[in-house]
């Protein structure tokens, strides 16, 4: 699957959490994503416009200037969904439940065994559908008819 196809894949599928993605399918996503970021991110400095907000600590101890870009700020909220859409798929591809993807807030250990589910090959026809990549395999508990 290339770039144009698994974006407009991803977007096809916007909230759908059923199914299988390959890894093609994620990981061209995850690039559109940061492609995407780094273009909105470079429009809202051309373009000014990024909201400056300041913090400062009860105790003044620290000051923290942050930046928000509203050009940035929509986009991510447009891939938001389809993300997580695909991150869910891409689990099911490796015969891992969806809810795994909640991993990834617990800790930085979260993320690690992440990257690891998600750059696993697929695997045979499993629960939660057919390979993506069109290689039919059937289960290894399925023993293969006689004809």
């Amino acid at each position: 699957m290339g770039f144009g196809q698994s974006v407009s894949s991803c977007f096809s599928k916007y909230a759908t959490f059923a199914g299988r993605a390959s890894r093609s399918e994620f990981w061209w996503f995850l690039v559109f994503v940061i492609i995407g970021s780094l273009i909105t991110q470079f429009l809202d400095g051309v373009i000014g416009t990024t909201y400056t907000f300041s913090e400062v600590g009860t105790d003044s101890s620290y000051f923290v200037t942050n930046q928000v870009g509203w050009i940035n700020m929509l986009f991510s909220l447009i891939v938001l969904l389809p993300g997580i859409s695909v991150a869910v798929r891409r689990l099911h591809d490796t015969d891992k439940s969806g809810w795994w993807w909640w991993l990834g807030f617990l800790c930085f250990i979260g993320w690690i065994v992440l990257f690891i589910f998600y750059v696993t090959d697929s695997g045979p026809d499993n629960r939660f559908g057919v390979n993506p990549k069109g290689e039919h395999i059937p289960s290894p508990g399925i023993p293969p008819t006689a004809t």
